[in-house]
């Protein structure tokens, strides 16, 4: 029950509405308690006529006349009660269910770049809506069957017990057998439950690549191997999965026969006690039966709760594990930052941990607000990871990053990233709207200032092509489109922003030599007062650049303007003549 605790913010959070579910249980279960009473009262009536006493017949009818619509009333109101409970408590476990998602999911846009490498997108979705779902029956059925459980016990019991000690001492004999029962179950279901939803996480991993990845599976043609694969995993969750229920499966019988052990306890016990005068009637070993059978359903549901209990506590167990993850990207600044746009590196040094590949080594260079500079180099030189660093989604150990002559940890982090407008390698656009995926970037703007961004992007000729237009809705990762279109709707996401400091990682790779002229014309115009840097493999693309930095092997081997650099020789020289050649070739 560690694990579950906490949870015990959400019953805090919710205390008025769990208090009063706890007072209707309560008056609840008081009502169901007059049927057994007014049952045994009929037959001590029935008792007593057949031994011809002065009552006639006519009494007897109006008493059990009385007593049939005193049970309906009662019965009535005890199952009206039982609503409200469950309208209370359960709706209660929904709201927990929606904060507790909300926490989770905002959990998992603080934690950093490094999280996301490390842990697959299955196994988070897993968490968010398998584990969370797991945990709302426990904070709901299994608290309000508790409650319900452990109530209807101390009711029934002081009314047993009230009317003969001894006989209720003998009808609970059988519960210290279900008590160890119970435990030697839950125990069982715990270590079983927690495999299941390990197994489930792996499932649903491999699902989530293989629908996104479905295109390459079909061009490689291994769909056969893919299915043999999904086959052995769902083989396996099966097994998990029938191997829970089978414990579960023992919860049930278990009480039914303790139950029926109990009732047979009373019925001869109870029997030998009537004869022997130690109750007055016949009707309290009626009362009594009633009174082991009303516990009947919430004994048998003892072992539903703790597999419940169980389940949940796995769950919750593997949601912790994420909320405790720290975010290793924090804003140490909480007060604004005015972005003007000056970017500097001083020795810069980087090594990811994942990999341990050292990306950068002892990088220095300026760009003065309303510059560009255009970075170029091999696959693998360090280019995308200056961006990233950036953007500060990873934090550097090694020399300073200035922004604004400020230390890029020292600025406040939402104001640094609203002032950045970028453009990923991966053109990743969500399953929305054409428009809305523009607007991504500024939610505020007008359908007029969609239109000019689209335009700048040169993808707006494209886009009215379409049967819906601008209000397409994409595919999954905008699948519709293709990559050069994705490419700039992810420009013109970028635009509409209008960030002071433009980051822009390969961004024209997938659109033609024409299309790029015209883009990169537009965006000499658009970025005129902007920082901008540019990653690109092509030298039209860093032509235009007020300065151009030549990465290899994360160090920096040359830099300059254009005809600077065609003028040495080197890597610069030898990429502008090979292209040179392949557009006169073209």
């Amino acid at each position: 029950m560690k694990e579950l605790q906490y949870l015990n913010k959400y019953f805090i959070k919710y205390k008025y509405r769990f208090l009063l579910g706890i007072v209707i249980t309560i008056v609840a279960q008081i009502f169901s308690l007059f049927t057994p009473e007014l049952i045994g009262n009929s037959i001590k009536v029935i008792e007593e006529f057949s031994r011809q006493s002065d009552a006639t017949i006519g009494d007897i009818k109006s008493t059990l006349l009385k007593n049939i619509l005193l049970i309906l009333v009662t019965t009535v109101i005890a199952g009206f009660l039982t609503f409200l409970m469950r309208q209370t408590l359960i709706v209660m476990s929904r709201y927990v269910e929606f904060d507790l998602k909300n926490e989770v999911y905002q959990h998992y846009q603080v934690l950093s770049q490094s999280f996301y490498k490390k842990n697959r997108t299955g196994d988070l979705m897993s968490r968010i809506s398998e584990d969370v779902g797991k945990v709302r029956m426990y904070v709901g059925p299994a608290v309000m069957y508790s409650l319900n459980t452990l109530i209807r016990f101390t009711v029934v019991i002081i009314y047993m017990y009230n009317i003969s000690p001894t006989l209720t001492l003998y009808s609970l004999l059988p519960l210290p057998l279900l008590s160890y029962g119970i435990f030697k179950i839950s125990s069982e279901i715990h270590i079983r439950s927690g495999k299941f939803q390990e197994n489930l996480s792996t499932l649903s991993s491999f699902s989530q690549e293989i629908f996104s990845g479905i295109r390459v599976i079909k061009a490689y043609a291994i769909e056969n191997q893919k299915q043999d694969e999904f086959s052995a995993l769902a083989q396996d969750s099966r097994d998990k999965s029938m191997s829970l229920a089978k414990v579960n499966s023992l919860f049930g019988p278990l009480m039914i026969l303790l139950i029926g052990l109990s009732n047979l306890v009373v019925i001869y016990a109870g029997g030998m006690m009537y004869i022997n005068g130690d109750i007055p009637d016949i009707g309290v070993i009626a009362q009594f039966i009633l009174y082991i059978n009303m516990l009947t359903w919430p004994v048998a549901s003892l072992g539903w709760v703790s597999s419940l209990v169980q389940e949940a506590e796995a769950s919750q167990k593997r949601i912790n594990e994420f909320l405790k993850e720290q975010p290793e990207i924090k804003n140490s600044n909480p007060n604004s930052s005015e972005i003007i746009g000056k970017i500097e590196f001083k020795n810069v040094g980087f090594t990811y941990e994942d990999t341990n590949i050292n990306a950068l080594k002892d990088i220095s260079f300026t760009v003065n607000p309303g510059e560009t500079v255009a970075i170029l180099g091999k696959t693998g030189s360090g280019k995308s990871t200056i961006l990233t660093l950036i953007s500060r989604l990873y934090d550097i150990k090694k020399g300073k990053l200035l922004i604004d002559n400020q230390p890029i940890h020292e600025v406040n982090l939402n104001d640094l990233r609203n002032h950045i407008g970028v453009v990923p390698q991966d053109a990743f656009l969500f399953s929305d709207s054409i428009k809305n995926n523009i607007k991504f970037g500024n939610e505020d703007a007008t359908d007029e200032e969609v239109i000019e961004a689209a335009k700048k992007a040169v993808v707006h000729d494209n886009i009215i092509t379409f049967s819906n237009g601008y209000d397409t809705v994409l595919g999954e990762r905008g699948i519709t489109l293709s990559g050069g279109q994705k490419q700039r709707v992810s420009i013109a996401r970028a635009l509409i922003k209008n960030a002071p400091i433009l980051l822009l990682d390969d961004c024209l790779s997938a659109v033609d030599t024409e299309t790029e002229e015209a883009i990169l014309n537009n965006l000499l115009v658009f970025c005129k007062d902007k920082t901008t840097i540019i990653v690109s493999h092509r030298i039209s693309s860093a032509k235009n650049a007020d300065k151009i930095i030549i990465l290899e092997e994360g160090e920096i081997i040359q830099q300059g303007t254009h005809n600077q650099l065609v003028e040495q020789e080197g890597y610069y020289k030898e990429l502008y003549l090979k292209q040179l050649t392949e557009k006169e070739i073209s």
